[in-house]
């Protein structure tokens, strides 16, 4: 029988061989995307591997131990990572990614770091680390090819002076903890690309499914028996999807090194990365044909029943409301982790993720239900026989009408959940406005407290161009305000960041000259501070603020400044908005790759729609061309076919999005308390061109309709 399905597969006519192609290459592009996907899961792990390497745990063993730091800088909104070590001995371990400790005075640097040095003036950046360099970092110790990393060597008792230091015995293997909701939205993200895949894969293997039951259903007539029924069946359905799945593995491997350097997480990938594990492989070459086959089982069930189920067109039963308790379930999920939500980031996880999956399978099932319900509506509204045969065949075979837009449905309420939590966190977060006073604001802070700070630093400041004021402010000595202000004296406050209240000689100011989340004013009144000008002088200095134009050259020459004089810092002297703009630029990038799924799907739900359609229209030659026989115009077999495909995409597109959007609501609340910020106009015109397109698959096939229905089909039949 295996034999004989191989022949059926491929010398079964024009009609067999055709099948067997499209199958073929809708197996291919799936496979090929389903490939891609868990290489860049394995990708993102080995990025949050290589950056783990960068903050080893200390640790104490039988080797000299290895004085460890590693610090945040910033350059021209770009975060730069530098780690300061030093050597006890001759066993210290070795730094990843270089081949020896560097000494006092010496440093290794990335690749994109050795070029920035390269590009700009040494008063702006490279001043920062005086030495001699000694070459590069390898890829082993870098997260990207882009990664602004230097490892500078100092003398023990400098590296452990600075925050942070400790002495590791071994390097390199501290396990990767992602962050939380990066995590949650690369699994729902891979997860929504993983399902149009597997439906595309399912609906292409389904091409012509009645017309083969009824062949099968005349060898049963003939005497074959179930199970000869079913191995021909997936022996068909297994050639194809092997087929293709071989293409799927060339198409991968052909177009890896291009996909790496597309930033789709905000950083391009090494080609390396993109690696398949031995249970990634298995699981597509195995997977993909077994899935195959078990969906031409599925196809043959009422062939299995008997050989007259097929003739006798049993009407299928109608879905249930039940499908609907998964959807409310996960829902009931996200609500209930407002009030609940664990401490770890896996405790999170377990939380959130089964709730959004539990969704998106609630909508895969009660899919079929919503568009019987909406068939129904549509029938009892119609006026015209186009929408009347529409609505009663979808209302007759829900499951078939769903079949075609699930993929579609899946694509939407993914990008949905990314898309709405991105866009609320960059709103949040984000970096300060441009050309604000903040935006030119460059603020050091003490980690720990200077006792003064030189007149000649204020000199040095001043002689900057484009710097407007340089103040220090002092320790607050008030122990219960948390230590987040100081004081300053009134003759000190630069006009640009406010005034003092009326009478203060002292007043009490935040440690960078602006609260929270409000830009600077030179509106703004400062209180006083119950201090005389006397006590203020005693108290040490806790932060140096210096107000330049806002251009970058400026700020950079003074971070370097402020660096080479207090060396000790944690993060290099900032502006605000440093911060947030280096993590809105990586939301940036999970916002386009969310760009890049829901198109990506959209045109995976396309192509399933397109094979759905056509395969619905060789499905239907007969009933279609009796319709043409019996008076019924083209053009109204036309409105059918694109009403039974258009009606139930939209409505459950604007399904999919409200749910997306309100799983990406509940778990803002939950996780971080923000409320929803309505997606840019952006988004909505990638949804709305991709239905456009989608709605242009199916107008695409009609010319087929009336070359299929005409009355030589009818007298075939």
């Amino acid at each position: 029988m295996i034999r004989f399905g191989l022949r059926l597969a491929v010398a079964g006519g024009r009609e067999a061989l055709t099948r067997l192609l499209v199958i073929a290459a809708a197996v291919a592009i799936g496979s090929g995307l389903l490939l891609t996907t868990l290489a860049g899961v394995n990708a993102v792990n080995a990025q949050l591997t290589r950056y783990a390497s960068m903050y080893p745990n200390a640790s104490a063993g039988d080797v000299d131990p290895l004085w460890w730091s590693t610090r945040q800088d910033y350059f021209r909104g770009k975060q730069i990572i530098r780690i300061d070590v030093a050597a006890t001995g001759s066993t210290s371990p070795i730094p990843v990614g270089v081949p020896r400790v560097p000494a006092p005075g010496e440093y290794f640097a990335s690749p994109a770091f050795r070029d920035l040095l390269a590009a700009h003036p040494a008063a702006e950046l490279g001043d920062r680390y005086p030495g001699r360099g000694l070459g590069t970092v390898g890829p082993a110790a870098l997260t990207s090819p882009d990664t602004l990393l230097i490892i500078v060597g100092g003398t023990p008792d400098q590296v452990a002076a600075l925050p942070a230091a400790k002495q590791v015995t071994s390097v390199g293997d501290t396990p990767a903890l992602p962050e939380t909701t990066v995590n949650l939205i690369l699994g729902v993200i891979a997860g929504g690309l993983l399902f149009p895949v597997l439906i595309f894969i399912g609906t292409a293997t389904r091409l012509s499914a009645a017309r083969r039951e009824q062949r099968f259903a005349a060898m049963r007539l003939v005497g074959a028996t179930p199970r000869q029924i079913s191995t021909v069946a997936a022996v068909e359905a297994a050639a194809a999807a092997v087929a293709g799945t071989a293409v799927g593995f060339g198409l991968f491997y052909a177009f890896r090194e291009p996909l790496a350097g597309i930033p789709f997480t905000g950083m391009p990938f090494f080609p390396g990365d993109l690696s398949l594990g031995l249970l990634n492989v298995l699981l597509v070459a195995l997977g993909v044909p077994a899935g195959a086959a078990l969906a031409a089982q599925v196809s043959l069930r009422r062939v299995r029943i008997s050989p007259l189920g097929v003739t006798r067109r049993v009407t299928p039963r109608a879905p249930r409301a039940y499908r609907l308790i998964p959807m409310v379930l996960g829902v009931a999920v996200l609500v209930f982790a407002i009030g609940y939500r664990p401490e770890t980031s896996d405790g999170q996880a377990a939380v959130f993720l089964p709730g959004l999956l539990l969704i998106m399978a609630g909508l895969v099932l009660a899919g079929p239900w919503l568009t019987m319900v909406g068939a129904r509506v549509m029938a009892r509204y119609a006026n015209r026989p186009a929408t009347l045969i529409a609505a009663r065949r979808l209302a007759d075979n829900p499951k078939a009408g769903f079949r075609a837009i699930s993929g579609i449905m899946l694509a939407l309420f993914v990008t949905s959940v990314a898309v709405g939590v991105i866009t609320t966190i960059v709103d949040e977060r984000g970096p300060a406005p441009v050309g604000s006073t903040d935006a030119g604001t460059v603020t050091t802070v003490f980690d720990e407290k200077a006792t003064s700070v030189p007149d000649t630093l204020f000199a040095e400041l001043r002689t900057i161009s484009g710097v407007r004021s340089a103040t220090a402010i002092r320790e607050d000595p008030d122990p219960t305000n948390g230590g987040e202000g100081g004081m300053i004296a009134c003759t000190d406050l630069p006009s640009a960041y406010g005034r003092c209240a009326d009478g203060a000689s002292v007043i009490e100011v935040p440690l960078g000259l602006s609260r929270w989340g409000e830009s600077a004013s030179a509106a703004t009144v400062w209180p006083a501070a119950s201090l005389t000008l006397d006590e203020l002088q005693r108290l040490p200095a806790t932060s140096v603020v210096v107000g330049t134009d806002g251009s970058a050259a400026a700020v950079e020459r003074v971070r370097t400044v402020l660096e080479v004089a207090f060396p000790t810092f944690w993060v290099g002297p900032n502006v605000p908005g440093d911060f947030e703009s280096d993590f809105a630029d990586t939301l940036r990038g999970w916002e386009q790759l969310a760009n890049v799924v829901i198109i990506a799907s959209l045109a995976l739900g396309g192509c399933s729609l397109a094979v759905s359609v056509i395969g619905g229209l060789t499905e239907r030659r007969r009933p279609f061309s009796l319709l043409r026989l019996s008076g019924a115009p083209v053009r109204v077999l036309r409105r059918v076919v694109a009403l039974e495909s258009a009606v139930p995409m939209l409505a459950v597109a604007a399904v999919a999005i409200g749910m997306g959007l309100l799983a990406a609501h509940l778990f803002l609340r939950a996780q971080m308390h923000y409320t929803l910020i309505a997606p840019e106009p952006r988004f909505y015109v990638i949804v709305v061109v991709g239905l456009v397109a989608c709605l242009g698959v199916i107008a695409s096939t009609m010319p087929l309709l009336e070359r299929v229905t005409g009355p030589e089909t009818a007298r075939s039949e």
